[in-house]
């Protein structure tokens, strides 16, 4: 029977630490993400590579909980080796660039997430680190812009539908990608709580008033993430996403998510 003693030491062990493999050619860069986890109880770097194949190698070698990998090394394709990592972990790319292929060839690839350097610190890359772990996506502010920015440029490109000589055209669908969107809509496809089309126009104009931060959290909203998934590309707490999101409703005067997006999607003028 344990004494007291080992029952207390059990009871009071913390969790195992994450194990990361970090993989890039640039020993200046290795170090410092080295540095950024260096001494937190929660994560450890357990291996470290400077190419692809050594990233592969040392995954199977050392079989970490998730593996930060740079997008752009010597030795093998980075991008190549991505799919045999994520046999063995959820891996994290790294760049110095938000280039709008880079960010969807890797997310398109099954990377967990893409983080931009120079655009987190100690705290987001160790929970960028649990997140992916636990199956949430991360995304840089950045790289979330360039997806959004290429999201609005086809709908821009989606044609809208003719009416008869001298009535212009048709006012665009509803956007069919945001999938809480209520059902319950005027004629005028617009949800029954919001204004039309010509006061959104007005408002769309001015920006709704909304910061850059709201805006940011706007357009996530818009693509349909759930504020735990916002949370995680924002690197900020759930809380503060839910403040943002309390904030946009009362400004775009609107209740729901559905009609929030519905007046943003229609409202703002590109």
């Amino acid at each position: 029977m344990p004494d007291a003693t080992t029952h207390h030491t059990e009871a009071t062990a913390q969790p195992r630490p994450l194990r990361v493999l970090v993989a890039d050619d640039d020993p200046v860069v290795r170090a410092g993400l080295r540095s950024l986890l260096a001494g937190r109880p929660d994560v450890l770097v357990a291996a470290e590579a400077s190419d692809g194949r050594q990233a592969l190698a040392a995954a199977r070698r050392h079989r970490p909980d998730a593996v930060l990998l740079d997008v752009r090394m010597p030795g093998a394709d980075t991008l190549g080796v991505l799919r045999p990592l994520l046999r063995l972990a959820p891996v994290l790319m790294l760049g110095h660039s938000d280039a709008v292929e880079e960010v969807r060839r890797a997310l398109g690839l099954g990377a967990s997430g893409y983080l931009v350097h120079g655009e987190f610190g100690a705290g987001q890359l160790a929970a960028a680190v649990r997140d992916i772990t636990q199956g949430w996506p991360v995304l840089s502010l950045s790289s979330v812009r360039v997806l959004v920015d290429e999201v609005r440029q086809r709908a821009a490109a989606t044609p809208v539908r003719p009416l008869p000589d001298g009535l212009g055209t048709a006012w665009p669908e509803p956007v069919a990608a945001a999938p809480n969107v209520p059902a319950a809509y005027r004629s005028d496809g617009f949800p029954r709580q919001c204004p039309g089309p010509s006061a959104m126009l007005r408002a769309g104009e001015a920006g709704f008033g909304l910061t850059g931060r709201e805006q940011q959290i706007m357009d996530l909203v818009a693509t349909g993430m759930t504020n735990r998934e916002i949370a995680a590309a924002c690197l900020v707490t759930r809380k503060t996403v839910k403040n943002h999101i309390n904030r946009i409703f009362t400004k775009l005067e609107c209740t729901d998510r559905g009609a929030a997006v519905a007046r943003w999607t229609h409202g703002r003028l590109p």
